[in-house]
């Protein structure tokens, strides 16, 4: 699983992708639910890839190996 920031195509604004995931619609839901809980921010999930408002990679990477995921900070900025 990556966790990478991004602004192309998005007019300037920062958002934070995490891509990788192998989870059903319904799982995928309730880990945006929670996640976005705990950044304190809006998102979306897009073709099996969550959307996290703002540059949220290190709090994201956090929180998913709490979680138990193997997550990793792909690119820069």
């Amino acid at each position: 699983m990556r966790i990478q920031a991004s602004r192309s195509g998005r007019k300037g604004k920062t958002v934070t992708t995490v891509t990788g995931l192998q989870l059903s619609p319904d799982s995928l839901n309730a880990l945006l639910k929670q996640l976005k809980n705990q950044c304190g921010s809006g998102g979306t999930i897009k073709d099996n890839t969550l959307e996290i408002q703002g540059d949220q990679s290190q709090k994201l990477l956090q929180i998913m190996t709490t979680l138990g995921y193997k997550a990793k900070i792909s690119g820069g900025k």
